[in-house]
């Protein structure tokens, strides 16, 4: 297949969004709620399809060793109509098919389909079934013009769709208010990085322009023109090169949901669980790391802006981390791990190893759908409580949501046999942390903050293993039915309306296996989540397939394997570790001090589960110190200054008014007493102006009086001359 199909991958899910957002609910009521489901998922699996072909086809150039230089030209450029052209400033449809976008692509249109399958069950109560898949075939176009567009406008085109589909999709059951809410938070937090990728964007053009770049037709904003002269300029201005990279990951920050604009995600679980499973885990949030991969040469620059991205990647990764560790809402555990997944990406892309952290987007997408899926089969299962502590003893009432959703977990853990085998998650954060602790790329003042998070990452890989040891063995191990001894409502904290019609738990409960359209996607991304990571491993295929786009820094030598133990190894023992405690801590049941009394649990289980307290903090601060503020300066600038002028205005108009009125009061006596007065007043001017000294500036000029005669004599000579 040649690239230029690569419209038909766009043009497919806007051709479902167009049928189901105009003829969605004729479709429905005409031909059912299955083929509305078959309509759905088609344009999404046709398009994986296509990009399948397109991949498979595709043949990357040769790559020297001088780094960016070499890679920029490795792209095929389908261009189509002009955007906007205005002085010089040309803007077109164009897209880029390269192994970043492809891979992006696969991963979309691929992971996708198989949730979109999943949603057919999952949803098949939903009153709104046609508006749900509307949405997300928005969503699945949005997302693929993020990551096809060939420019960093249209990248921002498919950066606010994906933004405004994530909004409506959180918000789907929007008569519940803790969901408007939630929906909210994540447009306000998303807005704080979209003013940061905003900023980095008019700084980039900027540069160009006071760079003098010499950029072909105009196409300031096209990767294959922009980023040769971009970096061409920023090798002569590092300090340009840091503030583009720190405003560019500003904006990172926010779509990927890394310290401090995290918040948002958790509360994102309110949606449907098939949204925080494609939108929330294995896709949107993975655009900042796109973002970063696409931009690389802008980080191969700066150290410093490098430096960052590692600290913030490592930071958010443990943070969230100990927070998973005591969450007692299924999604929840899965959402702050999703945060802490995420922060591991960046930890790679900040070593300066871009390849790494996308092989880590690609492995994620596999086990964190499949966890998340399988999450939403328990919940569907258990009348849609989320609860892990209502749960215990599953595996038996649900072998293939347990058994996946086992095999989801090994994968996130990171387990397998170095130079044997290992599932998806044991090759991926291998390669990055090992190319964190390799190298001096992110180096601050001499501080190496790339080996530091590495290390970060390594216990943070053992605390991963704990607490999905923990949610899992809570959820499907022992014997114990907790939620014949707990009646608890049929929903927590989300799915108000999917809830209806459901009955609580109860001692008569008994749980059900989900249905095929629900249980095989899940064999299947247990299948990638198994062998995924082995496959692209091989013989550094990913790294090969990627290295067109993706360059990598330069990298200084520093001790790989610590005391001579082989980092996979190091790697593994730590999972291992992680995964023994946790069934130490809950191979017998769940723990008194993690039950349902809270009055019982642990100071630090407490300020983990309400994220010591930082959640609160930027509440109090965004939004009662956000209220504080607005109120302020309504009093003080609108009511003082505002409200001051007009009403001052007023008064005095009034007051002027006033006095003019005593004195046009229609008597004639009173005319002629103001005539007088007025008369006086114009005789005392006159006569004050006539008594002073007239001074001038400019001095009388001076008179030749040559020849002039006094009066009373003549000069006269009579007529004819004589005397």
């Amino acid at each position: 297949m040649t690239p230029n199909l690569i419209s038909l991958v766009l043009g497919l899910p806007l051709l479902g969004f167009l049928i189901l957002a105009f003829g969605g609910s004729a479709i429905e009521k005409a031909l059912g709620r299955r083929a509305l489901g078959f309509i759905s998922v088609l344009p999404i699996f046709l398009a994986f399809l296509v990009g399948v072909g397109i991949t498979l086809s595709y043949k990357a150039p040769e790559i020297s060793a001088n780094g960016y230089r070499a890679v920029l030209g490795s792209q095929s450029i389908v261009r189509g109509p002009e955007w906007i052209s205005i002085l010089g400033f040309r803007l077109p449809f164009e897209w880029i098919v390269d192994p970043l976008s492809m891979t992006m692509v696969l991963i979309i249109t691929g992971i996708g389909s198989l949730i979109f399958l999943y949603s057919t069950g999952y949803m098949a109560e939903e009153r709104e079934y046609s508006r749900f898949f509307t949405y997300l075939n928005l969503f699945v176009l949005s997302m693929l013009i993020l990551v096809l567009g060939n420019n960093l406008a249209l990248l921002f085109v498919g950066w606010e769709g994906v933004g405004l589909c994530s909004y409506l999709l959180i918000g789907f059951w929007y008569t519940d208010l803790a969901n408007a809410k939630a929906a909210n938070k994540a447009f306000v937090v998303n807005r704080i990085g979209d003013w940061g990728l905003t900023l980095g964007l008019f700084l980039i053009v900027a540069t160009l322009v006071g760079g003098g770049a010499a950029i072909e037709g105009g196409r300031y904003l096209s990767y294959d023109t922009m980023l040769p002269e971009l970096a061409r300029i920023l090798q002569a201005n590092p300090m340009l090169a840091t503030g583009i990279g720190l405003l560019l990951f500003v904006g990172a920050m926010g779509k990927s949901a890394q310290f401090p604009l995290y918040l948002w995600l958790p509360d994102a679980m309110a949606g449907p669980t098939p949204v925080s499973a494609l939108i929330h885990a294995a896709t949107m949030v993975t655009s900042g790391v796109v973002l970063l991969n696409r931009m690389h040469v802008v980080y191969e620059l700066s150290s410093v802006a490098s430096a960052v991205v590692c600290a913030i990647g490592a930071f958010t990764a443990i943070f969230a981390a100990l927070i998973a560790i005591s969450q007692t809402d299924i999604k929840k555990v899965l959402a702050y791990s999703t945060v802490s997944q995420l922060g591991f990406m960046f930890i790679g892309v900040g070593a300066g190893a871009y390849w790494a952290g996308m092989f880590h987007v690609t492995t994620h997408a596999f086990f964190k759908a499949l966890l998340f899926l399988g999450a939403g089969a328990v919940i569907h299962a258990m009348a849609h409580d989320q609860d892990i502590r209502n749960y215990g003893g599953l595996l038996k009432r649900l072998p293939i949501t347990g058994w996946t959703m086992i095999v989801g977990t090994l994968a996130i853990a990171a387990v397998g046999i170095p130079s044997i085998f290992g599932l998806s998650g044991f090759y991926s954060k291998e390669a990055l942390l090992g190319a964190a602790l390799a190298n001096n790329h992110a180096n601050l003042n001499g501080l190496n903050l790339s080996q530091i998070a590495g290390w970060v990452g390594l216990i943070t890989a053992a605390i991963t293993a704990f607490y999905m040891a923990r949610m899992t063995i809570l959820t499907f191990g022992g014997k114990e039915e907790r939620w014949r001894n707990r009646p608890v409502p049929a929903h927590t904290t989300d799915e108000e309306d999917h809830a209806g019609g459901h009955h609580g738990l109860g001692p008569d409960f008994t749980p059900h296996e989900a249905p095929p359209s629900m249980t095989i996607p899940l064999v299947v991304l247990a299948i990638l989540s198994a062998f995924g990571g082995f496959l692209l491993h091989q013989n550094g295929a990913f790294e090969k397939w990627l290295a067109p786009s993706s360059g990598t820094a330069v990298l200084g030598e520093v001790s790989v394997h610590p005391h001579g133990l082989p980092l996979e190894w190091i790697s593994l023992g730590a999972a291992l570790t992680g995964l023994v405690l946790g069934f130490l801590f809950y191979g017998k049941g769940m723990p008194k001090g993690e039950g349902w009394d809270e009055t019982r649990w642990s100071p630090f289980r407490r300020a983990s589960y309400g994220q010591f307290g930082f959640d609160s903090l930027m509440t109090t601060a965004a939004v009662e110190g956000g209220s504080e503020l607005a109120q302020g300066i309504g009093t003080g600038v609108e009511r003082s200054l505002i409200d001051g002028v007009v009403n001052g205005s007023a008064g005095l108009a009034t007051t002027f008014g006033r006095g003019l009125g005593l004195v046009q009061r229609g008597f004639i006596r009173s005319y002629a007493l103001l005539m007088l007065i007025g008369g006086v007043a114009l005789l005392g001017y006159m006569a004050y102006a006539g008594m002073r000294p007239i001074t001038t500036n400019n001095p009388m000029p001076e008179i030749d009086t040559t020849g002039l005669v006094p009066l009373g004599t003549s000069s006269a000579k009579p007529l004819g001359g004589g005397s």
